[in-house]
């Protein structure tokens, strides 16, 4: 469901109503009159209409994570908020950019339109930025050539499935963060598919090396053995962006994790 498309559709209606209400149908009607009622609530629905469009549009975005991809930094069940500005100001709808303000960074935690579902926002994080080369191999991350900084932490365990992860604290640039893998799953990346700038990947026994193209994004989930990322689907084009994930704002089977992501 393109709820943007819903929203802005609710808004020309109610602004189409509330306007010629203003401009032409209050003038006709008697004096004393009633309004009729398609005319009372869409008027009245059009402010709240419009507050709410302009503020998913251009400020933030409520998003649920629907899956474990981003365990431990993002749990099920977690509401969190989309910064839409930080990396430029786009045009609702169809996404167009029309004001340039930053540029995703490695580390970032990243809200994308999938590649190959753009009606679906998928959430991972930056690893690679165009130019980069990354490489994940025996499940250890490299870009550039320089290994990523990761220090050993104790297992993670899975409170719902019950069973333990290897658990890392990577460092890229200024963001450090919790990464897992687990131990008996294999290091190669399984049928990953014919994605555009395939030809900028290399598969192997040990995993895969890709260099970024320009105007594209390398994205992993940090849950790195329960994550199809770009490791299977390919890079993130500039143009899928929706916004810098930065803020959980409700749990309801933990009140805890209010406010502990950043």
């Amino acid at each position: 469901m393109n709820f943007a498309l819903i929203l802005l559709i609710l808004l020309l209606v109610s602004g189409a109503i509330w306007a010629a209400d203003a401009l032409v149908l209050r003038q006709r009607r008697p004096a004393g009159a009633k309004d009729p009622w398609w005319v009372e609530y869409g008027a009245s629905f059009f402010p709240v209409i419009l507050v709410v469009f302009m503020l998913r549009s251009f400020l933030v975005e409520p998003f649920k994570i629907p899956s474990g991809s981003m365990i431990p930094t993002l749990q099920v069940g977690d509401f969190i908020l989309v910064n839409k500005y930080t990396y430029g100001i786009r045009l609702p709808v169809v996404n167009w950019k029309i004001l340039d303000i930053n540029s995703p960074q490695r580390g970032d935690v990243m809200v994308f339109r999938y590649p190959e579902d753009p009606s679906l926002d998928y959430i991972k994080r930056v690893i690679g930025v165009p130019g980069d080369t990354v490489a994940y191999q025996n499940k250890r991350l490299t870009i550039n050539g320089q290994p990523v900084p990761t220090k050993r932490v104790e297992d993670y365990l899975h409170p719902e499935r019950l069973y333990y992860s290897r658990q890392f604290v990577e460092k890229l640039e200024e963001t450090e963060y919790r990464a897992l893998n687990d131990a008996d799953a294999p290091a190669y990346v399984p049928g990953p598919a014919q994605f555009p700038n395939r030809q900028d990947c290399s598969y192997n026994a040990l995993g895969v090396i890709c260099k970024v193209p320009p105007g594209h994004y390398f994205m992993m989930g940090d849950n790195r053995d329960n994550s199809r990322d770009s490791r299977f689907w390919g890079f993130v084009p500039e143009a899928n962006i929706v916004g810098k994930a930065f803020f959980i704002w409700l749990n309801f089977g933990d009140f805890k994790r209010i406010g502990s992501f950043k």
